[in-house]
C-alpha cells in the first residue's frame, strides 16, 4: 500500500472500453509526516472511494488493484481503495 495525495485528475476522451465511467487520478507519494516523497515520481489511479483534490488516500498497486470495487477483469494497475482522516505515528525510540 501507497500513502499519496491527490494531486490532479486525468480527463481520457478515449480509452479502454472498460474504463469508462472511471475516474483517473493523478497521485503523488507522501511520506507519514505529509511531505512529498521527493523520490517517488506521479501515479495514475482509478479512484474507487470517491477521493478529491489534494485529499490522503491509500493507493494499491499490480494485482491488489484490480480486485478494489469495480476493477476486477479491468485493465488497471493502481487503484485508490482509502481516504485517510488522520495519521498517528509512534515518536518513541
Amino acid at each position: 500500500m501507497i500513502l499519496a495525495r491527490v494531486a490532479g485528475s486525468i480527463v481520457a476522451t478515449r480509452k479502454d472500453p472498460r474504463l469508462e465511467g472511471k475516474k483517473l487520478l493523478i497521485v503523488k507519494p507522501i511520506q507519514p509526516d505529509g511531505s512529498d516523497d521527493e523520490k517517488a515520481g506521479y501515479i495514475i489511479s482509478i479512484d474507487a472511494v470517491g477521493a478529491g483534490y489534494r485529499e490522503q488516500v491509500i493507493v494499491v498497486a499490480g494485482s491488489s488493484a484490480r480486485m478494489a470495487d469495480g476493477c476486477k477483469d479491468k485493465p488497471v494497475d493502481s487503484a485508490i481503495i482509502g481516504i485517510v482522516d488522520s495519521i498517528s505515528l509512534d515518536k518513541g525510540k
